[in-house]
């Protein structure tokens, strides 16, 4: 199925417990068995970081980089990009990258000209795509207004946070690749209704709303949430992330041609970002 083809599958899982509804970080003899079966599904690019606690090494372990396109990103960090970026190279057992990410935007309003040395990585031939991994809209106006020319960008995206939707046709003729995460609500969509902590009781009526449409489109939440970030045609990427191999499958298993049209607005926004869950 060509959908399965947007799947990116995210790895930070595999360096270090990620998520609410994680079961721990898988071994690395379960992140090769997740990364064959991700291979074999029709999964093609990895996404992962130097700030993934030890996921570049397991990924260079399991030899990730001869069958996959591999993306990274620079986290705030006491080194150079370019230390950074060849420590990644190392780690992962690869020569390239398919794409490198700024993955903390405060470096780059701390050091603009941060961003010539991404330019320099991509002008080098040592990364083909580069890019942003942002949270906010007014970090994406400022690289506008700023100029900044980058080739992908990733954002957060689901039913519930539709915040980035404004800029997808802008993005798409710049020919920027847009990858988006947060599919599941950091699995928040799958969390029981009546065992909600306290902060997050708010976006219960919207959970429940969900439930309601999930029943009457006789669709199960992962093909609800999944599908509707896969059929829209301006995102070219779908972060998602497991901790096993079965719940990998059971995501292939829940992309459908099934056509989600589901609208729900969610007041309480600032609860729509993890950070602020704590």
């Amino acid at each position: 199925m060509d959908s399965i083809k947007k799947i990116v599958l995210g790895t930070v899982q595999f360096g270090c417990q990620y998520g609410i509804n994680s079961e721990g970080r898988p071994d690395t003899r379960m992140v090769s068995e997740i990364l064959d079966e991700a291979w074999k599904g029709g999964i093609s690019i990895l996404d992962t970081s130097a700030a993934y606690g030890n996921a570049e090494e397991i990924l260079g372990k399991v030899k990730a980089a001869e069958k996959f396109q591999l993306i990274s990103k620079y986290p705030k960090c006491d080194k150079t990009v370019r230390e950074t970026f060849e420590s990644s190279l190392n780690k992962l057992r690869c020569s390239k990258l398919y794409g490198y990410l700024l993955h903390h935007f405060s470096v780059y309003t701390e050091n603009k000209d941060i961003w010539k040395d991404f330019i320099k990585l991509k002008n080098d031939g040592k990364v083909e795509k580069i890019g942003f991994s942002l949270y906010e809209p007014h970090e994406l106006d400022l690289i506008t207004k700023d100029g900044i020319p980058f080739d992908l960008i990733q954002i957060p995206y689901n039913i519930f946070d539709r915040q980035f939707e404004k800029y997808f046709e802008i993005l798409k003729e710049k020919n920027v690749e847009i990858h988006v995460r947060s599919t599941f609500l950091q699995g928040l969509f799958f969390k029981d209704r009546n065992a909600l902590p306290n902060k997050l009781l708010p976006l219960r009526p919207y959970l429940v709303k969900l439930d309601d449409y999930a029943t009457a489109s006789g669709l199960s939440l992962a093909e609800v949430a999944l599908n509707y970030n896969i059929q829209n045609p301006n995102i070219d990427g779908v972060l998602i992330g497991v901790d096993t191999k079965e719940q990998l499958l059971t995501n292939f298993k829940s992309i459908s041609d099934s056509k989600i049209e589901v609208s729900i607005d969610v007041k309480e926004t600032e609860l729509l970002k993890p950070i602020n869950w704590n």
